[in-house]
């Protein structure tokens, strides 16, 4: 009778914000363990690993081949490490794999999955400037690679009428310089004009830039790739503090009674 085939183990990983300090002790100890990392270039080049760990680089838009190409190896015996920035789950490469095991062969549900948390952007971005997530939010991607403009457009108009705080990921890009400008006009047509927006550009990093405008002010042009815009509510508010870098809080309470 033969044995049962023996598999790898797949960890799936985030690196955080970028700051060494935000990875998690149960992501450090992932990378300790596994033989191959597989991952877009800029997170592979955080990781200190040893000669013995071998890195596979790819561009950003690969993610089911990446997740494919990992589950390959483990299926093979060999424990890998698909890596992400941040969160793993947060828009990233565990939804990928799960999506390649899903469409892939029957031997790719036999290996062992672990995926670990991860200090996600917005997680990030909040924490330097206050508690803009307070209260209740949502997480949008403004990429229209994956889902159509107009299911964007409507979901950021549903939920800032629903009064919910809320954090852009992938708000522009040299590829889709407008969606960002676009998510504004809706926003402005649902809130108010004072509603602060926080420009959180790699929170935690040495080029660290976090910045705070209104929503009637709020330009495009101030967000990249690395950035990650969040819109208050309504209810959020900003604490002017003198000689210190101003607070911007959403309230735990609703203002029609607490919660």
């Amino acid at each position: 009778m033969e044995g049962k085939a023996v598999t790898g183990t797949l960890y799936v990983i985030g690196t955080g914000p970028g700051m060494p300090e935000q990875m998690t002790p149960e992501a450090a100890r992932a990378v300790e363990k596994a033989e191959e990392f597989f991952g877009y270039f800029p997170y592979l080049d955080r990781l200190s690993l040893r000669g013995d760990q071998r890195k596979v680089a790819s561009d950003n838009r690969e993610e089911l081949d990446r997740a494919s190409a990992a589950l390959a190896r483990a299926a093979a015996g060999i424990d890998v490490a698909v890596v992400s920035g941040g969160d793993p789950g947060v828009f990233a490469m565990a939804a990928a794999v799960c999506e390649a095991i899903d469409k892939g062969p029957a031997e790719w549900r036999q290996v062992d999955l672990v995926v670990t948390p991860g200090v996600t952007a917005m997680l990030a971005v909040a924490a330097r400037i206050g508690a803009p997530l307070g209260h209740d939010f949502c997480a949008i991607s403004l990429s229209d690679n994956l889902k159509p403009w107009d299911v964007i457009a409507r979901r950021l108009r549903l939920v800032a009428e629903a009064g919910l705080v809320i954090a852009l990921y992938n708000p522009i890009s040299k590829a889709r310089p407008w969606q960002l400008g676009k998510a504004f006009e809706i926003l402005r047509e649902v809130l108010p004009a004072s509603v602060p927006v926080i420009f959180g550009r790699a929170a935690g990093r040495p080029d660290e830039k976090i910045t705070v405008m209104a929503l009637s002010e709020a330009d495009p042009a101030v967000a990249d790739m690395a950035t990650c815009v969040m819109i208050g509510s309504p209810e959020t508010r900003v604490i002017d503090r003198a000689g210190k870098p101003n607070l911007v809080y959403t309230p735990r309470f609703h203002a029609g009674g607490n919660v």
